[in-house]
């Protein structure tokens, strides 16, 4: 956790304890520094030393997460990727006022950024209409899209919310941790002894049900009858995962609403979606515990296959957990985990790094997660650079869903998880692969709308707020040319 450079987090160390309602005092009285020193670090006169640090995790738990490095470096690189935007501005500003700007003031960069993605909601939302207008489906438009994208929508709401919490919920991860050891779960063996716990503590009984042929549904809990329905074709991981998820939903609902409440979420449908979130974090965190899972996940480099065989888990559930490893003082290393079906939709995507994806317009074509469907199962490795010059080292794998029968539906997914090319040295995928001077280095982009790109052959489409350079009279396997100005 030693910072690389001068740390200022005077902002979040003052909502932080604004929110638990301490005086600066109190808070000095808990760090065991004096009452100038405490002010000095709110005002960002005096950066926190690897020790102070140590302690404001020690104090604030999970919520510490945001002082670390990879937040702010996230944030910076988010910040970045919204003021290249030129319908927005016409000069991207200067590095060193950007890290100016998310060290003194990052709540109003938080602000601003969300602004951001809403405006390019609506810039979408805007030429959707546009196309059903002038389409086959004329102009029945209707003004209720154009003001859902007023507003956050429920998932991506719930998945900034994981985001800014360097996707690691320490009170919920440790529920689960807890409940593991409580209940001494074994890989393989899981199902009985949460069906029992959710029994003795929940008074839910669990029944299996074989009427469910297309697979659609997980879990059903009907409350009236006290009595918890899933699948019965679920494999005993499949089958703890959902009992546990309603066990964290029942047992340790004031624990999850305490995390809504901090959400700040509002809308009801957007509570639900981060009541399911949450309690699936605390699944995961009970079949994977933290400290046996971090163990494991370091003696054998990061394998996601041995990782697999040894919790008797899924290739996603495996990746997803790694995203989540960010506890202070014992983290892994950060990755980032996305999931994207075949037509480049990103359904998931969390973030311990700086690596920033394309909230709008699609994916990068030039980043390998999109290959994975043409190579299902096997296990691709690339060396990506963003445009800012950072490098990162990612896989990516084919994983599918659902099934069992002829006729049941499948969901298929391209699941990618990388990290920056410095931590590569830690996983097996990287053997052979200097991080110094790396071969076959990829130029990829956040994504065509955005992406400062030139001479990209796979551009869907200019820039916005580029001026197009149009000569009829030159041709070149590159689509969109560009001022540069």
């Amino acid at each position: 956790m030693t910072p690389t450079r001068k740390l200022f987090v005077g902002p979040r160390v003052r909502r932080l304890r604004e929110q638990r309602r301490w005086s600066q005092a109190q808070l000095a009285q808990r760090l065991a520094l004096s009452l100038s020193y405490v002010s000095q670090i709110e005002t960002n006169q005096r950066p926190v030393t690897a020790g102070v640090l140590l302690k404001l995790a020690e104090i604030f738990g999970g919520d510490a997460a945001q002082f670390s490095e990879e937040h702010h470096r996230q944030q910076l690189a988010e910040l970045d990727f919204a003021l290249r935007d030129r319908t927005l501005r016409s000069e991207p500003l200067p590095a060193a006022a950007l890290v100016r700007l998310t060290e003194q003031a990052p709540e109003l960069v938080d602000a601003f950024l969300t602004l951001h993605q809403r405006h390019g909601r609506l810039q979408e939302e805007h030429a959707q209409t546009v196309d059903r207008f002038y389409g086959e489906l004329g102009a029945d438009a209707g003004s209720g899209r154009a003001r859902e994208a007023l507003v956050p929508l429920p998932y991506e709401e719930v998945r900034d919310h994981f985001n800014r919490r360097n996707n690691y919920l320490d009170t919920l991860d440790r529920i689960g941790e807890t409940l593991a050891g409580e209940l001494k779960l074994v890989p393989g063996q899981r199902a009985a002894a949460l069906r029992a716990a959710l029994r003795q503590r929940c008074g839910i009984e669990v029944t299996a049900e074989t009427d469910a042929e297309d697979g659609t549904w997980l879990r059903r809990l009907d409350a009236s009858r006290r009595r918890l329905v899933i699948p019965a074709n679920l494999t005993d991981a499949q089958q703890a995962f959902q009992i546990a998820s309603q066990y964290a939903l029942l047992a340790h609902r004031d624990a999850i609403e305490a995390e809504v409440r901090d959400g700040g979420f509002a809308d009801p449908a957007t509570q639900a979606l981060s009541r399911q979130g949450l309690a699936h974090y605390v699944a995961g965190a009970t079949l994977l515990p933290y400290r046996e899972f971090l163990a494991a996940a370091r003696a054998c480099r990061y394998d996601i296959e041995l990782l697999q065989q040894r919790f008797h888990v899924g290739f996603e559930t495996v990746c997803h957990r790694l995203s989540t490893l960010q506890r202070g003082g014992a983290s892994g290393v950060p990755f980032y985990f996305v999931r994207l079906d075949q037509a480049g939709n990103v359904s998931k995507r969390q973030s311990a790094t700086a690596f920033h994806f394309a909230r709008h317009g699609g994916a990068c074509p030039l980043w390998h997660v999109h290959e994975a469907f043409a190579q299902p199962e096997r296990i691709l490795t690339q060396v990506a650079e963003m445009p800012d010059g950072t490098r990162f080292f990612g896989i990516a794998r084919t994983t599918s869903r659902g099934g069992g029968g002829f006729r049941s539906r499948r969901k298929l997914f391209a699941i990618g998880l990388g990290c920056e090319l410095g931590h590569a040295r830690e996983l097996v995928y990287a053997d052979g692969i200097d991080p110094q001077q790396p071969r076959d280095v990829v130029p990829i982009g956040p994504g065509c709308r955005i992406c400062p790109r030139a001479d990209c052959v796979q551009r869907a489409f200019p820039p916005a707020g580029k001026a197009l350079l149009a000569d009829s009279d030159v041709e070149s396997l590159v689509s969109y040319r560009f001022s540069s100005d």
